[in-house]
């Protein structure tokens, strides 16, 4: 389910424009009715408005018939449904990948536990946990991204929780598939982050595992987007994001700096500050997106006071 950008309605099988990208109700689906910017340059890459006149002109030449060319109205209603259909199953993933994430971490959180009881710890650390001494298991790469602590229900509900009320503001500015992309890149580049550097530094054998990484991104992106956003700290104490987030890096590169090592209490410090700087430059690189999605439920960029933000935890769980 998504907003409309033009009349804020809920829609359960929201249409996303091909041209500028942004997400629709049926009523204004069409580029003329969202008053689409890319409508004028439009050069009808589908040939919807192609009437099939050349074509039937050469049935009609070899059939010898009169009247309209056969098909012709077939092939029309096609090109237009193609052009501005919802895109079937697909549908239901376009504008809620942030939710699809969310059910793929609990999907992938239950499974951890079923490899641990069937298998033991050695396969599950195998499959889920990017490791220093196994860095060519690049499945673990991808799967470490989803995966948390079994021992914390903590680690996954504050991720969870970063992720349910903050991952559509920055999905809904810059696309489910730029998104997706995204979130996967920034907790990749945590997690490889922080291993290489305990090889780098002949730290023991370490493995990481969460999304917190991802998690942080998500807040370094509306950090830059939003950075007077108001939150519930613990869904109680009100204050700015940009407080919330810096403080929180300032600690972690403390803490890095001060024990030499990317982690410290179970915690992967240096991922989380990984993860932060992906989600500064992100969000810096696609500040035009942002500001283009400020209609209904979109993104409102600030330095002013905007209206309150979503309550939160206080940032992502820990990386274990």
């Amino acid at each position: 389910m998504a907003t409309c950008d033009v009349c804020g309605e809920y829609e359960n099988l929201p249409y996303q424009c091909r041209r500028c990208g942004k997400t629709f109700c049926a009523d204004h689906r069409l580029p003329e009715n969202h008053n689409c910017p890319g409508l004028a340059e439009w050069d009808d890459p589908g040939g919807v408005f192609d009437s099939g006149f050349d074509d039937g002109v050469e049935n009609r030449a070899g059939g010898g018939g009169g009247g309209e060319p056969a098909g012709v109205a077939t092939r029309v209603k096609q090109r237009v449904e193609r052009e501005t259909s919802t895109g079937g199953v697909v549908s239901y993933f376009r504008g809620n990948v942030t939710y699809v994430l969310l059910a793929a971490m609990w999907i992938t959180f239950a499974a951890q536990w079923a490899v641990t009881l069937l298998f033991g710890d050695a396969v599950h650390s195998q499959i889920f946990v990017l490791r220093s001494d196994a860095l060519g298991n690049v499945w673990t790469w991808v799967t470490s991204v989803l995966s948390h602590s079994r021992f914390s229900l903590f680690h996954i509900i504050g991720n969870s929780i970063v992720l349910f009320f903050f991952g559509p503001l920055v999905e809904r500015a810059v696309g489910s598939k730029r998104f997706l992309g995204f979130f996967f890149g920034a907790g990749i580049l945590a997690g490889l982050g922080h291993v290489l550097f305990a090889v780098a530094t002949n730290a023991p054998t370490v493995g990481v595992l969460g999304a917190s990484g991802a998690g942080f991104a998500i807040l370094g992106v509306l950090t830059v987007w939003r950075p007077n956003m108001e939150i519930l700290l613990f869904f109680v104490v009100p204050m700015k994001l940009k407080y919330l987030t810096w403080g929180i890096a300032l600690v972690s590169a403390f803490l890095v700096v001060s024990t030499g090592t990317g982690g410290v209490g179970g915690i992967a410090h240096l991922a989380h500050l990984i993860g932060f700087a992906v989600g500064l430059a992100f969000g810096k690189r696609n500040e035009a997106l942002a500001r283009s999605a400020g209609g209904p439920g979109g993104i409102q960029m600030g330095g002013a006071r905007g209206p309150r933000g979503p309550g939160g935890p206080g940032g992502p769980g820990g990386r274990f």
